[in-house]
């Protein structure tokens, strides 16, 4: 007899499904069995329920389709939670499963229970309890197509620890669910062309969770075809070559003036996926909420949905990643003379931004990005959390392929680690680096025993000022002289990565970093690089010193 755990693990394996991270339960006990007999899906044991899930989150990123995490009732599904809410808020296409109590327990207190759908309802595309064994392939095909389908999200699904066990009456089809990508309609596609055809200033902004190789190069030969300014959205900037002659830079935090200017001055703008946001767009102040004075074409499989935040001049509703393709062929217009000086502006402002600029301190991070930028290969994958490190890396490295940035838009601390992990599980042969500072790896440091278990050598470079800077900040500028609750007192990352079995050093000066880096390159396992910052640096062109001058500066 086939059980619910086995039809389960065969149709994971069906959808392509490699690896499931997991902290093991006792409620899924017959789902780890059936995994024992099944050789081409491997669990990856985690420290954390919250990691295991930012494994399954950034996996789906990876691969345009579901990661899938695996986890225990109560409390290991309440861990989980911060990798659905960046499944939800990033877009990104994620399967978290759940080990429940036995059927005949639901709705009393039992030990562990949870009401799934009242904590996961608002946040995912699907919430539903397995009600038996023989409804698991449906509930499965289902939630594949959904994470998927439209704008991608997390999908979540309990199974009863009985309804793993049972027996499955019936044979079973299992068949690999197919995702239907939407082309653009020639109609819309020709609508465009006409806008672009009248416009003087147009503007794109790549941003869609829905991407692939194909879209990066389809989205450079159209801005190179018309002359075009790319932007990235935030934390997207891989969409596109970074050294590409259009590209102008990054709608991110700590946005340059120029390229805010620059949106703020588009006639025509061109958005992709679920780009327009509070931190591309400076607080809905660049681009005007619900109506933006500039013309609007906003490309995504949910376009022309009631809900969309911004009215569109034109809602092209289509895959992202095929509208890119389409636009690599569309016909090029006669181009306004102003075309060309728009873009070469742009873009020289962007180079400007990028440019190290010399300094007294002994250690700068910007310089640390750039050697990161100049030595690591062009398809080196850069992971990072949130934190006021993740300014530099976002402004100083160059992002020369798809895919190459694993980065949550929804700002949450803790990421790096984790993501480098999947990262390396799904592309062994290429460079994975995490930046973390020294709150940000400390969410989730405990991922490095993972790293460690399953012989990834990832390269973690520990950002240490011993603070948590970003609230440091906005403390010391809101509320100067009153510091309170953001000095950290941190381990000593270095041992810390030795009693792990990881290589690990320490930096203290920007000229040392670069045959440190080389050495944990060399190191054949995991590495952690401690860098041991100056706090005087708080931000790209942000000095401590300064931000406390601001209030007396007002005041005079």
């Amino acid at each position: 007899m086939t059980t619910g755990a086995q039809i389960l693990i065969e149709h994971l394996v069906a959808e392509g499904v490699t690896h499931v991270f997991t902290v093991p339960g006792e409620s899924f006990l017959a789902a780890l069995d059936a995994m024992y007999d099944q050789p081409a899906i491997s669990p990856i044991t985690c420290r954390h329920e919250s990691g295991a899930a930012m494994m399954a989150e950034a996996t789906g990123k990876l691969l345009g389709a579901p990661g899938v995490a695996l986890v225990t009732r109560g409390p290991g599904a309440a861990n989980a939670f911060p990798g659905v809410y960046i499944a939800h808020h990033d877009a990104t296409p994620m399967i978290l499963l759940i080990g429940l109590p036995p059927r005949k327990m639901r709705g009393l207190p039992a030990f562990q229970t949870i009401d799934i759908g009242a904590v996961f309802g608002s946040v995912s595309k699907w919430c539903a309890v397995v009600p038996s064994a023989d409804a698991i392939a449906g509930h499965i095909d289902r939630a594949f197509k959904t994470a998927n389908s439209g704008r991608p999200g997390p999908v979540v699904l309990g199974l009863p620890e009985d309804v793993l066990a049972e027996n499955v009456s019936s044979a079973v089809s299992i068949d690999r669910s197919e995702a239907v990508a939407l082309p653009p309609s020639p109609g819309k596609l020709e609508h465009l062309r006409l806008l672009l055809a009248s416009a003087e200033t147009p503007f794109v902004i790549a941003g869609s969770s829905v991407w692939g190789r194909d879209a990066a190069k389809g989205i450079a030969t159209f801005a190179d075809h018309f002359d075009i300014p790319v932007a990235a959205s935030f934390r997207r900037q891989d969409h596109i070559d970074n050294r590409h002659r259009c590209y102008v830079g990054h709608a991110g935090l700590n946005m340059d003036p120029q390229l805010a200017a620059g949106i703020r001055a588009s006639d025509l703008l061109i958005v992709f996926g679920d780009a327009l946001g509070d931190i591309t767009t400076q607080g809905f102040t660049l681009v005007d909420c619900p109506e933006p004075k500039q013309k609007l074409v906003h490309i995504a499989e949910n376009a022309s949905e009631a809900h969309v935040l911004y009215k569109s001049t034109l809602a092209i509703p289509a895959s992202p990643e095929l509208t890119a393709l389409a636009l690599a062929k569309l016909p090029r217009p006669e181009l306004s003379p102003s075309w060309r000086v728009w873009r070469r502006d742009l873009r020289a402002a962007y180079q400007e931004t990028i440019a190290v600029r010399a300094t007294p301190r002994n250690f700068s991070l910007e310089n640390v990005v750039a050697t990161l930028s100049a030595k690591l290969p062009c398809d080196a994958i850069l992971c990072n959390g949130a934190g006021n490190y993740a300014a530099f890396l976002h402004r100083y490295f160059i992002y020369k392929t798809y895919p190459s940035q694993l980065a949550p838009t929804a700002g949450s601390m803790g990421y790096g680690l984790p993501a480098s992990i999947a990262a390396k599980l799904m592309y062994p042969k290429r460079v994975v680096v995490a930046l973390a500072g020294d709150g940000c790896f400390q969410m989730t440091s405990q991922e490095l025993q993972t790293a460690v278990q399953f012989g990834l050598p990832i390269v973690i470079i520990v950002a240490n000022n011993g603070m948590l800077g970003t609230i440091r900040m906005h403390q010391e500028h809101q509320y100067p002289g009153r510091v309170i609750a953001t000095s950290l007192v941190n381990p000593d990352f270095v041992a810390l990565a030795h009693s792990a079995g990881a290589y690990g050093e320490r930096v203290t000066a920007t000229q040392d970093f670069p045959a440190a880096l080389d050495r944990a390159l060399a190191a054949a396992r995991p590495a952690v690089i401690e860098l041991k910052l100056d706090a005087e640096e708080i931000a790209p062109g942000q000095t401590m010193s300064a931000l406390r001058a601001l209030p007396q500066m007002r005041a005079k």
